[in-house]
C-alpha cells in the first residue's frame, strides 16, 4: 500500500499525504509546501509515509 501511496504523492503530494494521516497538520503542511514548490511537497509527501505507520 505504500508503494500506491508513494506514486500518488508523485503525482499528487497532498493527496498521498491525505491517505496517511488524513486532514490533520502534516497535510496542511503539505498542501503549503506545494504550493511553495512540487519538490518541497513531494519531499515532504515521501517522508510522511515512510515514517507513519
Amino acid at each position: 500500500m505504500d508503494i500506491f501511496r508513494i506514486v500518488l504523492s508523485i503525482i499528487i503530494p497532498p493527496l498521498g499525504v491525505f491517505w496517511q494521516v488524513g486532514l490533520t497538520g502534516q497535510f496542511w503542511l503539505n498542501v503549503i509546501l506545494t504550493l511553495l514548490g512540487y519538490i518541497p511537497g513531494l519531499a515532504h509527501a515521501v517522508y510522511i509515509i515512510l515514517t507513519r505507520d
